[in-house]
């Protein structure tokens, strides 16, 4: 493939700066630490979809740096925990409970406390009969910190692929 040989991915994502096998003569410390590193920066992701979907908007918004941006498209943008909130109590009101965020994909590129990475989003909300209704699919493409030894999105960009127009799930 040629995206291979150039070292980009064909989604236009880098590609690692290494492999498994050249990382083999590395010391056991710094192998382990890029483990821990993007174990956590996995759960962030999770994270983000089950404050989500609980509603805990307090907890999602402390998931970003104290300087993060959500920058949502249509949806909305802000800067900073304070103002990530109350967007998102705002923009989800009376939508808690009825959806599911499911995360997936996680390509993350680490660089010292810093990392780019771009993850799948999926939705599914309940329609009024209660059948689950596949509402929207998306990617977020983040820029990561590590910020009081804590991995935080330091600004996080929402893109929607399906529908290619936002709309709010229709719910019959």
């Amino acid at each position: 493939c040629r995206s291979l040989r150039t070292g980009t991915h064909p989604l236009n994502h880098p590609r690692p700066n290494s492999t498994y096998a050249s990382n083999m003569s590395d010391s056991l410390e710094p192998r382990l630490r890029r483990l821990e590193d993007l174990t956590e920066i996995h759960r962030l992701f999770v994270d983000y979809g089950a404050a989500l979907d609980a509603g805990d908007f307090t907890a999602y918004a402390a998931l970003f740096a104290r300087d993060g941006e959500l920058l949502l498209g249509p949806m909305g943008r802000a800067k900073g925990p304070e103002a990530i909130e109350p967007l998102m109590r705002t923009t989800l009101d009376g939508q808690v409970g009825s959806s599911l965020h499911i995360i997936s994909s996680p390509q993350v590129v680490l660089n010292g406390d810093r990392g780019t990475a771009r993850v799948m989003w999926t939705v599914i909300h309940r329609d009024a009969n209660g059948q689950p209704r596949l509402t929207m699919v998306g990617h977020h493409h983040d820029d990561l910190v590590r910020e009081d030894g804590r991995w935080r999105f330091a600004k996080r960009r929402g893109t929607i692929e399906f529908p290619t127009t936002f709309s709010a799930p229709q719910l019959d």
